[in-house]
């Protein structure tokens, strides 16, 4: 059912691989790492326009706040009027609160994928085919034999040979048995990695807030829990997925960084051009005001 998620995800992750494999080897596990990468990329850079947009809506409702309190306050014996106005409210300052959620469904619908495709790599013992449930048992032989979506028998074979530092790409640090201290040289730094941009992504966009704004229990959230979760989450997840939560991660505190100067120079060139217009429109000094 989720088909139209999977083959895209497929395809764009089939593109990328096969460019770097030509320059590295098919069975290169950095070829599949800068595809993991490079998959991301293509991502979160083709919504940046609508990160943009969100982050723009996000801002106006900051500034609508004090006036969304006075329609409640006024309001609220009529939830119905209540709710009308302050949907017309945002309605004239073009806040779509839709159009805002467009990355963030974006980029569960990427992850849904491409957990899934580099997960179905490897469909020996009992295969779930999340979030359905069912279940299908290959042999070693069935599965090398299988193709992956856009991905052949042969990518199949590549990508589960394919070694980071003699640590397979689809190795979990809950499940690497004697391989558990090879595989925490790579997995750990790179859940430590993802934790630590999920702290100051979110301490960002914290500080950003107003105190009106913010739950208290959402801060710790933000702060201590996502970040523990990425971290925790991280011993059951395949190594290329952790390389994908650190792409992703680290795209998000930079673009982060660059959305967010943006918003302020255009904040401080509107506030500028405001005040330009009421000066221009003040009464020079020793001229009387006309009226109307």
């Amino acid at each position: 059912m989720l088909d139209f998620i999977y083959y895209p995800v497929s395809a764009l992750l089939w593109l990328w691989h096969t460019a770097f494999a030509a320059v590295l080897g098919p069975a290169s596990a950095v070829a599949w790492v800068l595809a993991v990468v490079f998959l991301v990329i293509t991502l979160r850079a083709a919504l940046l326009l609508p990160f943009l947009k969100q982050a723009r809506t996000q801002a106006a409702m900051q500034r609508l706040q004090p006036r969304v309190k006075s329609i409640q306050q006024k309001y609220k014996d009529d939830p119905v009027r209540r709710n009308t106005e302050i949907q017309q409210l945002y309605k004239d300052n073009g806040v779509n609160l839709f159009a805002s959620l467009i990355p963030m469904i974006a980029q569960v619908l990427v992850f849904v994928g491409l957990f899934h495709v580099l997960r179905s790599f490897d469909r020996t013992g009992t295969f779930d085919y999340l979030p359905f449930g069912r279940t299908e048992t290959m042999t070693v032989e069935q599965n090398a034999a299988t193709g992956n979506y856009l991905f052949g028998p042969a990518d199949v074979q590549s990508f589960l040979h394919a070694e980071l530092f003699g640590v397979p790409l689809s190795a979990t640090l809950g499940g690497a048995g004697e391989l558990v201290s090879t595989v925490a040289l790579i997995a750990l730094p790179l859940m430590l990695i993802a934790a630590v941009a999920t702290h100051f992504t979110a301490r960002t966009s914290l500080d950003r807030q107003t105190g009106t704004t913010q739950l208290p229990f959402m801060r710790t959230l933000s702060l201590w829990v996502f970040p523990a979760a990425a971290i925790l989450g991280g011993v059951l997840l395949p190594v290329a997925i952790l390389v994908y939560f650190v792409t992703n991660n680290a795209w998000t505190l930079a673009q982060q960084h660059f959305v967010y100067r943006r918003l302020d120079a255009e904040s401080a060139t509107e506030a500028k051009r405001v005040a330009t217009a009421r000066a221009n429109a003040a009464p020079k000094p020793g001229v009387k005001p006309r009226r109307r």
